[in-house]
């Protein structure tokens, strides 16, 4: 499955792996295994066990077939560093990666403590993001070390859905922030205060701060439709994107 997104902060999406399996707060409403469920009843390709995590090979090569510079957001429909995807796909997942400089290729995790080890006699390709999702202080906040060891050329941070107050992080490496309310009819909502304090931070540290959604709650605490919400906070738009270092 791959296609053009409505994410706000990427281009298409490219799914070599589909299917995951619930281990945070974060996961409790997922968007992807809602659209899976749906995907299976349409009978869509890949999909036929649902949101039953599913390595996908003949998907391996759709980036190669695009010459056009895109950003890809790799695995909307799963979690590229899952325990259960061997490293040996994952190799053939960053094999591609290498293989298309043109393009750029952000990865989200929430399986943090994978990155150190995959990452340890392999070097992360120069046009990839690599991210984790922060939903918390619990689950959310320690993903940051893991992600931290890596030597990606842009470490960003996820912070959607934001589900508590995070406090104070430690920004150090990190050279993004995207953060966001839960969506759905069962979105938990998400306090102005939250957000002010992340983006307060990011611009004390100089690191780029985006703001995604609101969600399904609105600044003042009633549920709105996400489309009702919008994406200002405080009268404007928060998307600055980060500064791409040169690629060599």
């Amino acid at each position: 499955m791959s296609g053009k997104s409505r994410i706000e902060w990427t281009e298409q999406t490219w799914n070599p792996t589909s299917g995951c399996t619930k281990i945070s707060p974060g996961c409790k409403h997922c968007y992807a295994e809602t659209m899976a469920i749906r995907l299976k009843a349409m009978g869509a390709q890949g999909y036929a066990n649902g949101f039953q995590l599913a390595i996908h090979p003949y998907r391996l090569a759709q980036p190669l077939k695009r010459k056009k510079p895109t950003t890809y957001f790799v695995n909307s429909m799963s979690d590229l560093f899952h325990e259960n995807i061997p490293d040996a796909f994952l190799d053939d997942v960053f094999s591609v990666i290498s293989k298309t400089p043109q393009h750029t290729f952000q990865i989200l995790t929430k399986r943090s403590d994978r990155l150190p080890s995959y990452f340890t006699n392999r070097k992360c390709p120069k046009n990839v993001w690599l991210g984790v999702s922060v939903e918390d202080r619990t689950f959310g906040l320690p993903r940051i070390e893991g992600l931290r060891q890596v030597d990606a050329n842009i470490r960003f941070l996820s912070v959607e859905p934001l589900l508590e107050s995070l406090g104070n992080i430690n920004l150090a490496g990190i050279h993004w922030v995207i953060v966001g309310g839960e969506s759905g009819p069962r979105a938990r909502p998400m306090q102005k205060e939250w957000v002010d304090e992340i983006r307060m931070q990011c611009e004390a540290e100089n690191v780029a701060f985006f703001f995604k959604q609101w969600g399904g709650w609105g600044v003042d605490g009633k549920k709105r439709a996400k489309k009702e919400n919008g994406r200002e906070l405080h009268g404007r738009i928060w998307d600055a994107m980060p500064v791409v270092q040169q690629l060599t």
